[in-house]
């Protein structure tokens, strides 16, 4: 359904102006915002795909990916369609870009994604595959509607939100997944249509100003944004500004979309960026895409030893109590259970 949206004003010339994202797009009657979902209609902001999916599915939690979240547990995600960026690489395409209203064929209101959750026993829920700040208004409403029955909130997401939006956005959220795609202005304005200092400053502020939970992810694509100095440059700026203990996950990229024409990330790169990042001084980086299962499981900063194994999503040892590590008892930062989850590697579609 069509519904009036927040975060904008009226115009002196008669358009209307979105504050959502830094894009600020200011529309005439009929017109749409660069995320296809944001339109002028009578002279006022709709989003027309609140309560329209593109499709739900019950997911391992490691796979937004969060790995110091609820480890071992399953996560409902959904998303819309249409997206604020426009990646060249973009993985999920064919919901990001899409123009085709059709294919959002799950409609469902906050209230039954949530009581879905629920009887699914799913412990979290993602607003994923499209960036849920195009869909904020739905995204806020479910998570209202989750908070009632003690399911936990997930925005994976590329941060690329206003000061003015982002504070009601991330008032609701548990935790977050944060694309960093890049450390260069260049790479955000030529390959995502972006720009990377809103992002800085999105981290910047889940940092200092709230209690969500996040991790970053960067997807390395060759001889675009994997550079040794750029991986460094990023690391020191993440030391400086986030602390050692926000987790990152280097990720291998897969030709898709407009880029077609680099290769497979080798996973030569990724080890590399871990050991830059460690040698940084932030003590959880993981790889992503790629089977490392050292790479993708954490080990304790104090003792160095294996705290939760992961194969895939398989979750093997565990030896952390609660936020404690068995070995060693230093407080390992992250939002754990006294057990973890058994979901491990399932994809289950689910139709509300």
């Amino acid at each position: 359904m069509d519904y009036k949206a927040r975060y904008w004003n009226k115009t002196n010339d008669g358009r209307v102006q979105c504050h959502l994202c830094p894009r600020l797009c200011t529309l005439s009657e009929g017109q749409r915002g660069f995320c296809f979902v944001r339109q002028n209609i009578d002279n006022e902001l709709i989003l027309t795909t609140y309560g329209r999916s593109s499709g739900f599915c019950l997911d391992p939690i490691e796979k937004k990916p969060l790995n110091h979240f609820l480890p071992g547990t399953s996560i409902l995600s959904f998303g819309t369609a249409g997206c604020n960026l426009g990646c060249k690489f973009c993985q999920n395409w064919d919901i990001s870009k899409s123009k085709e209203f059709d294919r959002l064929t799950d409609e469902a209101t906050p209230e039954a994604i949530a009581q879905a959750a629920k009887r699914l026993g799913a412990k979290s829920i993602a607003f994923t595959y499209n960036d849920p700040v195009i869909f904020a208004e739905y995204a806020i409403d479910t998570a209202i509607e989750c908070h009632k029955l003690g399911i936990k909130t997930v925005a994976v997401t590329a941060g690329y939100i206003t000061p003015e939006a982002r504070g009601e956005f991330y008032q609701h959220m548990d935790a977050a997944n944060v694309d960093l795609k890049g450390f260069t202005e260049d790479f955000y304005n030529k390959i995502t249509l972006s720009h990377l200092q809103p992002v800085l400053d999105t981290l910047i502020y889940l940092k200092k100003e709230t209690k969500v939970w996040f991790e970053i992810t960067n997807l390395m694509i060759p001889g675009l944004n994997d550079s040794k100095q750029e991986t460094a440059d990023m690391c020191q700026w993440i030391m400086d500004h986030l602390g050692p203990d926000v987790p990152l996950h280097f990720t291998a990229f897969h030709p898709d979309y407009k880029i077609l024409d680099r290769p497979d990330t080798p996973i030569k790169t990724l080890l590399e960026a871990r050991d830059i990042s460690v040698a940084k001084g932030i003590h959880y980086v993981y790889t992503g895409n790629v089977h490392d299962k050292t790479g993708s499981s954490t080990y304790c900063p104090n003792c160095k030893k294996l705290l939760i194994q992961r194969d895939w999503f398989e979750l093997g040892e565990y030896n952390l109590e609660n936020n404690i590590c068995k070995f060693c008892d230093h407080e390992i930062v992250g939002i754990f259970e006294t057990v973890p989850g058994h979901w491990g590697a399932k994809r289950v579609p689910v139709y509300l």
